[in-house]
Protein backbone atom coordinates (compact mmCIF):
# COMPACT_ATOMS: atom_id res chain seq x y z
CA UNK A 1 0.00 0.00 0.00
CA UNK A 2 1.21 3.23 -1.05
CA UNK A 3 1.77 5.80 1.83
CA UNK A 4 -0.86 8.14 -0.22
CA UNK A 5 -3.78 8.42 -2.90
CA UNK A 6 -5.75 10.56 -4.74
CA UNK A 7 -9.50 11.28 -4.50
CA UNK A 8 -11.66 12.80 -7.15
CA UNK A 9 -15.24 14.49 -5.42
CA UNK A 10 -17.35 15.11 -8.37
CA UNK A 11 -20.33 17.67 -7.28
CA UNK A 12 -23.43 17.77 -9.90
CA UNK A 13 -27.16 17.96 -10.02
CA UNK A 14 -28.58 14.63 -8.45
CA UNK A 15 -30.62 13.67 -11.52
CA UNK A 16 -27.30 13.43 -13.53
CA UNK A 17 -25.35 11.17 -10.80
CA UNK A 18 -26.16 7.68 -12.75
CA UNK A 19 -25.12 8.89 -16.37
CA UNK A 20 -22.37 10.10 -14.84
CA UNK A 21 -21.35 7.38 -13.17
CA UNK A 22 -21.78 5.10 -15.86
CA UNK A 23 -19.58 7.04 -18.33
CA UNK A 24 -17.06 6.91 -15.37
CA UNK A 25 -17.12 3.07 -15.52
CA UNK A 26 -16.16 2.82 -18.76
CA UNK A 27 -12.97 4.69 -18.42
CA UNK A 28 -12.31 4.17 -14.69
CA UNK A 29 -12.29 0.49 -13.19
CA UNK A 30 -12.53 1.11 -9.33
CA UNK A 31 -14.90 1.69 -6.87
CA UNK A 32 -17.01 4.83 -6.93
CA UNK A 33 -18.85 6.00 -3.74
CA UNK A 34 -22.05 7.91 -4.22
CA UNK A 35 -23.21 10.61 -2.30
CA UNK A 36 -26.22 13.31 -2.66
CA UNK A 37 -25.63 15.15 -5.72
CA UNK A 38 -21.67 13.87 -5.71
CA UNK A 39 -19.44 11.03 -7.27
CA UNK A 40 -16.19 10.26 -5.01
CA UNK A 41 -13.75 8.37 -6.64
CA UNK A 42 -10.11 7.04 -4.97
CA UNK A 43 -7.09 5.14 -6.33
CA UNK A 44 -3.44 4.94 -5.65
CA UNK A 45 -3.03 6.20 -9.04
CA UNK A 46 -3.72 10.13 -10.01
CA UNK A 47 -7.39 10.64 -11.51
CA UNK A 48 -6.68 13.87 -13.30
CA UNK A 49 -7.25 11.97 -16.53
CA UNK A 50 -10.82 11.12 -15.45
CA UNK A 51 -11.58 15.01 -14.43
CA UNK A 52 -10.05 15.51 -17.82
CA UNK A 53 -12.24 13.45 -19.23
CA UNK A 54 -15.48 14.05 -17.86
CA UNK A 55 -14.51 18.30 -18.93
CA UNK A 56 -14.08 17.25 -22.30
CA UNK A 57 -17.51 15.42 -22.16
CA UNK A 58 -19.03 18.79 -20.32
CA UNK A 59 -18.34 20.52 -23.57
CA UNK A 60 -19.11 17.76 -26.29
CA UNK A 61 -23.05 17.47 -24.56
CA UNK A 62 -25.89 19.41 -26.24
CA UNK A 63 -27.11 20.27 -22.85
CA UNK A 64 -23.85 20.82 -20.63
CA UNK A 65 -24.15 19.22 -17.38
CA UNK A 66 -22.72 21.59 -14.62
CA UNK A 67 -20.18 19.79 -12.42
CA UNK A 68 -17.70 20.85 -10.08
CA UNK A 69 -14.40 19.06 -9.81
CA UNK A 70 -12.12 18.47 -6.22
CA UNK A 71 -9.00 16.52 -6.72
CA UNK A 72 -6.95 16.16 -3.39
CA UNK A 73 -3.56 13.80 -2.69
CA UNK A 74 -4.38 12.12 0.70
CA UNK A 75 -2.74 10.05 3.12
CA UNK A 76 -3.43 6.62 3.21
CA UNK A 77 -5.79 4.81 5.14
CA UNK A 78 -8.07 1.44 4.35
CA UNK A 79 -10.64 3.45 2.01
CA UNK A 80 -11.27 -0.21 0.38
CA UNK A 81 -12.86 -1.04 4.17
CA UNK A 82 -14.61 2.49 4.27
CA UNK A 83 -15.71 1.86 1.02
CA UNK A 84 -17.29 -1.78 1.68
CA UNK A 85 -19.13 -0.51 4.82
CA UNK A 86 -21.06 2.26 2.72
CA UNK A 87 -22.28 -0.08 0.35
CA UNK A 88 -25.82 -1.70 2.18
CA UNK A 89 -27.37 -4.59 0.16
CA UNK A 90 -30.75 -3.36 -1.40
CA UNK A 91 -34.11 -5.60 -2.52
CA UNK A 92 -35.41 -4.79 -5.54
CA UNK A 93 -38.63 -7.18 -6.43
CA UNK A 94 -37.86 -10.87 -5.82
CA UNK A 95 -34.13 -10.19 -5.75
CA UNK A 96 -31.79 -9.48 -2.99
CA UNK A 97 -28.66 -7.71 -4.07
CA UNK A 98 -25.43 -7.74 -1.83
CA UNK A 99 -22.22 -7.59 -1.37
CA UNK A 100 -19.62 -10.48 -0.69
CA UNK A 101 -18.96 -9.21 2.75
CA UNK A 102 -22.83 -9.08 3.57
CA UNK A 103 -25.00 -11.88 4.43
CA UNK A 104 -27.52 -13.48 2.07
CA UNK A 105 -31.17 -13.48 2.59
CA UNK A 106 -34.33 -16.11 3.43
CA UNK A 107 -37.21 -15.92 1.33
CA UNK A 108 -35.79 -14.00 -1.65
CA UNK A 109 -33.40 -14.58 -4.26
CA UNK A 110 -30.53 -13.67 -3.55
CA UNK A 111 -27.52 -12.06 -5.91
CA UNK A 112 -24.40 -11.36 -5.13
CA UNK A 113 -22.35 -8.10 -6.45
CA UNK A 114 -18.93 -6.45 -5.17
CA UNK A 115 -20.02 -2.92 -6.61
CA UNK A 116 -16.12 -2.46 -5.69
CA UNK A 117 -15.05 -5.01 -8.52
CA UNK A 118 -18.03 -3.57 -11.22
CA UNK A 119 -21.24 -1.55 -11.56
CA UNK A 120 -24.69 -2.51 -11.92
CA UNK A 121 -25.31 -2.92 -7.98
CA UNK A 122 -28.94 -2.26 -7.87
CA UNK A 123 -28.84 0.95 -6.37
CA UNK A 124 -29.70 2.59 -9.82
CA UNK A 125 -32.99 3.94 -10.61
CA UNK A 126 -32.71 1.78 -13.49
CA UNK A 127 -31.03 -1.16 -12.59
CA UNK A 128 -33.46 -1.30 -9.80
CA UNK A 129 -36.32 -0.43 -11.79
CA UNK A 130 -35.03 -3.38 -14.38
CA UNK A 131 -35.29 -5.86 -11.12
CA UNK A 132 -38.70 -5.23 -10.87
CA UNK A 133 -39.83 -5.49 -13.99
CA UNK A 134 -37.80 -8.86 -14.59
CA UNK A 135 -39.90 -10.08 -11.06
CA UNK A 136 -42.87 -10.21 -13.41
CA UNK A 137 -42.24 -10.64 -16.83
CA UNK A 138 -39.53 -13.57 -16.61
CA UNK A 139 -40.51 -17.17 -16.22
CA UNK A 140 -38.53 -20.82 -15.91
CA UNK A 141 -37.18 -21.97 -19.59
CA UNK A 142 -37.95 -18.25 -21.09
CA UNK A 143 -34.66 -17.57 -23.07
CA UNK A 144 -33.59 -13.98 -22.43
CA UNK A 145 -30.59 -11.54 -23.95
CA UNK A 146 -29.37 -9.15 -21.83
CA UNK A 147 -28.21 -6.04 -24.44
CA UNK A 148 -25.07 -3.98 -22.28
CA UNK A 149 -24.56 -6.02 -19.66
CA UNK A 150 -22.43 -4.18 -17.56
CA UNK A 151 -21.45 -6.18 -14.39
CA UNK A 152 -24.60 -9.03 -15.54
CA UNK A 153 -26.61 -8.38 -12.35
CA UNK A 154 -30.07 -8.34 -14.60
CA UNK A 155 -28.81 -11.56 -16.69
CA UNK A 156 -28.19 -13.31 -13.03
CA UNK A 157 -31.55 -12.17 -11.83
CA UNK A 158 -33.02 -13.92 -15.17
CA UNK A 159 -30.71 -16.62 -14.40
CA UNK A 160 -31.67 -17.11 -10.85
CA UNK A 161 -35.45 -17.55 -12.07
CA UNK A 162 -35.08 -20.67 -14.27
CA UNK A 163 -34.16 -18.77 -17.91
CA UNK A 164 -31.52 -19.65 -20.28
CA UNK A 165 -29.74 -16.35 -20.48
CA UNK A 166 -27.13 -14.79 -23.09
CA UNK A 167 -25.56 -11.15 -22.59
CA UNK A 168 -23.59 -8.65 -24.44
CA UNK A 169 -21.60 -5.46 -24.22
CA UNK A 170 -19.41 -3.26 -26.38
CA UNK A 171 -17.31 -2.38 -23.42
CA UNK A 172 -14.76 -5.45 -22.63
CA UNK A 173 -14.39 -4.13 -19.23
CA UNK A 174 -18.44 -5.11 -18.62
CA UNK A 175 -17.54 -8.47 -20.28
CA UNK A 176 -15.16 -9.42 -18.18
CA UNK A 177 -17.24 -8.34 -14.59
CA UNK A 178 -20.09 -9.96 -15.89
CA UNK A 179 -18.48 -13.16 -16.27
CA UNK A 180 -16.89 -12.75 -12.86
CA UNK A 181 -20.39 -12.06 -11.11
CA UNK A 182 -21.59 -15.06 -12.62
CA UNK A 183 -18.42 -17.04 -11.34
CA UNK A 184 -19.40 -15.44 -7.99
CA UNK A 185 -22.84 -16.33 -8.23
CA UNK A 186 -21.87 -20.46 -8.98
CA UNK A 187 -24.19 -19.80 -11.96
CA UNK A 188 -23.72 -19.78 -15.61
CA UNK A 189 -24.51 -18.24 -18.94
CA UNK A 190 -25.40 -19.26 -22.30
CA UNK A 191 -23.55 -16.82 -24.22
CA UNK A 192 -21.57 -14.00 -23.56
CA UNK A 193 -19.69 -11.84 -25.83
CA UNK A 194 -18.38 -8.40 -26.69
CA UNK A 195 -20.49 -6.77 -28.94
CA UNK A 196 -24.40 -5.33 -29.26
CA UNK A 197 -27.19 -7.26 -29.86
CA UNK A 198 -26.62 -7.20 -33.83
CA UNK A 199 -24.58 -10.41 -33.17
CA UNK A 200 -27.36 -12.64 -31.69
CA UNK A 201 -28.30 -15.90 -33.50
CA UNK A 202 -31.67 -15.63 -32.68
CA UNK A 203 -35.01 -14.48 -31.15
CA UNK A 204 -36.01 -14.60 -27.78
CA UNK A 205 -38.74 -14.61 -24.84
CA UNK A 206 -37.34 -11.42 -22.96
CA UNK A 207 -35.00 -9.32 -24.14
CA UNK A 208 -33.74 -6.44 -21.79
CA UNK A 209 -31.67 -3.08 -22.86
CA UNK A 210 -30.66 -1.36 -20.15
CA UNK A 211 -28.46 1.23 -22.26
CA UNK A 212 -29.20 4.93 -22.64
CA UNK A 213 -32.11 6.57 -24.60
CA UNK A 214 -29.57 7.84 -27.37
CA UNK A 215 -28.17 4.41 -27.83
CA UNK A 216 -31.95 2.71 -27.65
CA UNK A 217 -32.96 4.33 -30.51
CA UNK A 218 -30.08 3.96 -32.69
CA UNK A 219 -30.53 0.36 -32.24
CA UNK A 220 -33.94 0.36 -32.53
CA UNK A 221 -34.88 -1.95 -35.04
CA UNK A 222 -32.09 -4.67 -33.57
CA UNK A 223 -33.87 -5.13 -30.38
CA UNK A 224 -37.21 -5.19 -32.27
CA UNK A 225 -36.28 -8.18 -34.64
CA UNK A 226 -34.70 -9.90 -31.39
CA UNK A 227 -37.67 -9.95 -29.58
CA UNK A 228 -39.90 -13.56 -30.43
CA UNK A 229 -43.55 -12.67 -30.95
CA UNK A 230 -45.44 -12.84 -27.86
CA UNK A 231 -42.65 -12.06 -26.47
CA UNK A 232 -41.25 -8.93 -23.65
CA UNK A 233 -38.68 -5.89 -24.28
CA UNK A 234 -37.58 -4.15 -21.52
CA UNK A 235 -36.01 -0.48 -21.91
CA UNK A 236 -34.09 1.46 -19.37
CA UNK A 237 -31.20 4.08 -18.69
CA UNK A 238 -34.02 6.75 -19.77
CA UNK A 239 -34.48 10.18 -18.70
CA UNK A 240 -37.52 10.97 -18.48
CA UNK A 241 -37.18 14.08 -20.57
CA UNK A 242 -36.20 11.74 -23.82
CA UNK A 243 -38.54 9.44 -23.16
CA UNK A 244 -40.77 10.87 -26.09
CA UNK A 245 -37.80 9.99 -28.18
CA UNK A 246 -37.70 6.21 -27.26
CA UNK A 247 -41.35 5.64 -27.40
CA UNK A 248 -41.61 7.25 -31.29
CA UNK A 249 -38.92 4.38 -32.25
CA UNK A 250 -41.20 1.32 -30.52
CA UNK A 251 -44.15 2.33 -31.33
CA UNK A 252 -44.71 -0.56 -33.27
CA UNK A 253 -45.02 -2.59 -30.14
CA UNK A 254 -47.23 -2.63 -27.33
CA UNK A 255 -46.11 -0.61 -24.71
CA UNK A 256 -48.01 -2.98 -21.20
CA UNK A 257 -46.05 -0.96 -18.13
CA UNK A 258 -44.21 1.69 -17.59
CA UNK A 259 -42.02 2.47 -14.38
CA UNK A 260 -40.74 5.84 -13.19
CA UNK A 261 -37.78 6.28 -10.42
CA UNK A 262 -35.82 9.54 -9.47
CA UNK A 263 -36.32 10.84 -13.12
CA UNK A 264 -35.65 7.63 -14.81
CA UNK A 265 -37.97 5.58 -16.99
CA UNK A 266 -38.64 2.14 -17.90
CA UNK A 267 -41.00 0.97 -20.39
CA UNK A 268 -41.99 -2.51 -20.65
CA UNK A 269 -43.48 -3.83 -24.20
CA UNK A 270 -44.80 -6.37 -25.75
CA UNK A 271 -44.61 -7.63 -29.46
CA UNK A 272 -47.82 -8.71 -30.92
CA UNK A 273 -48.09 -11.95 -32.45
CA UNK A 274 -48.45 -10.43 -35.69
CA UNK A 275 -45.81 -7.77 -35.02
Amino acid sequence: MQNSYYELTITLDERYVDLIADFIMNIHDEGIEFGKGKLILRSENDLTSVRDALIALQSELEAPIAMDFTLEQKENVDWIKTYQESIQPIEAGKFYIFPSWHAPKENLINIKIDPALAFGSGHHATTFSCLQAISDVVKPGDSVIDVGCGSGILGLACTKLGATVELCDTDPISVESCRQNFALNEERYSRLWEGSVDKAEGSYDVVIANIIADVLRFIADDLKSAVKPGGTLILSGILDKKETSVTEAFEALALEQRIAKDEWVTLVYRKENHG
